[in-house]
């Protein structure tokens, strides 16, 4: 039988994130039983991950503040704040932000991309390495991990 679960703040895990950004983990697959993971992003102008593809999960993420333009396939769309994402796995995709800062919340299904991010992010409550950054080789690493793959440069 599945419990419902609730996650407070102080049970939610903050990581660094791309170009400074930060990603929070809202519920992950021990919350949700490997049903889905669920995260909010905060991040700055420019924050734009690989172009790339999900073999394992299907994406859905939502702006909740800001603009960006998200690209799926070749095709680029404009996003503002309330605009909603859906993308099956197997379907290329990247985004960049080009608001000052933006808020969008992800939701995968099923529950397992957390571990790319936290693989490759920086927990926030440990001390912060000199020097610390997302490079692309520990972001291939990361997505690896989870059946992602990068398919080309950020847009």
């Amino acid at each position: 039988m599945t419990m419902a679960y609730i996650a407070h703040p102080e049970q939610q895990q903050t990581l660094e994130w791309i170009g400074g950004g930060l990603f929070t983990i809202l519920l992950d697959g021990r919350a949700t039983a490997g049903q889905l993971t669920v995260g909010l992003f905060d991040v700055p102008k420019g924050e734009a991950p690989p172009f790339h593809v999900h073999t394992r999960e299907d994406e859905v993420f939502v702006l909740l503040k800001g603009e960006a333009l998200v690209w799926v396939g070749e095709e680029c769309h404009k996003l503002n704040a309330g605009g909603a994402v859906y993308l099956p796995r197997n379907i290329p995709h990247g985004y960049r932000i080009t608001s000052a800062r933006a808020d969008l919340l992800l939701i995968t299904t099923p529950a397992g991309i957390e571990e790319m991010f936290r693989h490759a992010g920086r927990d926030i409550t440990t001390p912060r390495p000199d020097g610390f950054e997302i490079s692309e080789e520990r972001l291939a690493e990361a997505a690896a991990l989870r059946g992602n793959v990068i398919v080309g440069p950020a847009r």
